[in-house]
């Protein structure tokens, strides 16, 4: 996926999740943060990010930061911390066939009994479903989920659990949104109950992937699959 007009600026401070202080051209700006999550490992005084400038008149935040370099023992990174985009970049991979060779559809936010998933999919005579998750935790190397406690995606694994058991086909894909990365794991230090319901699920036969992206000042996609570590 690509982003419109992006510009480089100094990440300053973050009154709140939603906005950022960034100085930009040498004025102070005020950008919206695409990811509510802490992301505290990233937003450090004095990174490099990359904003989009919105083309609307009518916003109250010109800018939104999508992305941030972070300094580590292997080279500097940049990673895209949007959390809109890993929908999009799983979206435009199993579209070009990289998910199912045989694809015939691909349905967003559907609905199955009291579950809500992110991808419903058809190809041959298989159907099933599959919730994504974006990774911005990296730790030397590897790439780490959740970067803090998450009931919510413990409840999304215990559902991809029941439709398998119902017959379906059933996946969790976990795109990082950097690339550089050896492998992933659950960050059972952060959330270790995530962790063991990523390992029950494993059990129940639901696919556990996981893809590093390659990451460009403006734009992402799916790049090669990691080894998933649980």
């Amino acid at each position: 996926m690509r982003y419109g007009a992006i510009k480089k600026g100094c990440f300053i401070s973050r009154p709140n999740r939603f906005i950022a202080q960034v100085q930009l051209e040498g004025e102070l700006v005020i950008a919206h943060v695409k990811n509510t999550g802490r992301c505290r490992e990233l937003l450090l005084p004095g990174a490099v990010v990359w904003l989009e400038e919105s083309d609307n008149p009518h916003r109250k935040t010109r800018y939104d930061l999508i992305e941030v370099e972070k300094e580590t023992p292997q080279g500097r990174i940049l990673i895209n911390m949007d959390s809109q985009a890993p929908n999009e970049i799983f979206r435009e991979w199993a579209q070009a066939g990289g998910f199912q060779k045989d694809l015939t559809l691909l349905k967003s936010e559907t609905v199955w009994g009291n579950s809500r998933f992110d991808f419903y999919w058809e190809g041959g005579e298989k159907r099933g479903f599959v919730e994504v998750k974006g990774v911005t935790l990296e730790q030397d190397g590897w790439a780490r989920f959740p970067d803090a406690p998450t009931k919510r995606g413990v409840k999304h694994i215990e559902e991809l659990i029941r439709v398998k058991s119902e017959g379906y086909e059933a996946a969790i894909c976990f795109v990082v949104q950097m690339s550089g990365m050896k492998r992933f794991s659950p960050n059972d230090a952060t959330h270790p109950e995530f962790g063991q319901a990523l390992r029950r699920a494993g059990e129940a036969g639901v696919e556990i992937l996981a893809y590093g992206c390659q990451v460009k000042p403006g734009s992402v996609e799916m790049a090669g699959e990691l080894p998933v570590i649980l």
